[in-house]
């Protein structure tokens, strides 16, 4: 595999955006699993293994997860997700497969038995970040790995 090129460098203030912006959206969430779900499961969708890898690593710190882990792509079978947890993945799919559905109003109005408005947007800006960050690293030939020495 090889990387297109470190678009870290190529366009410093693009990535200090994508920072700023991951930066709020991190801080909106005090549960880190939860967020960490949320980005494992849009990166699965998006097929960015960088993000999978990196984001997988990254819950892992938090205690273990690999049981989620290794069930997140069948999460609609595995008992092991929380409601919230459940509601927030259904969510996170649609709005990664925005142009295929939308957001039904049916989801929306059980997203909003676990989650306040505030919440809700804090939950579509965090899939909307972290499929940017997917497509920058789809696009840009990122892969495990790439920035080890």
């Amino acid at each position: 595999m090889n990387l297109r090129f470190n678009y870290r460098t190529a366009n410093e203030g693009a990535f200090k955006a994508m920072m700023a912006m991951e930066a709020h959206t991190s801080s909106r969430f005090a549960d880190k699993v939860l967020y960490e779900l949320l980005k494992i499961r849009v990166s699965q969708i998006n097929g960015c293994a960088f993000c999978v890898d990196m984001h997988a690593k990254d819950l892992m710190k938090l205690g273990n997860y690999s049981e989620q882990i290794m069930l997140l792509p069948v999460w609609r079978e595995a008992p092991i997700f929380t409601a919230p947890q459940r509601v927030m993945l259904e969510l996170a799919e649609k709005v990664t497969r925005i142009s295929e559905q939308g957001v039904p109003l049916e989801l929306y109005e059980r997203v909003r038995e676990h989650y306040s408005e505030e919440d809700y947007v804090d939950l579509i800006v965090a899939i909307n970040t972290i499929n940017s960050w997917n497509r920058i690293a789809i696009s840009t030939g990122m892969y495990p790995g790439c920035f080890e020495a």
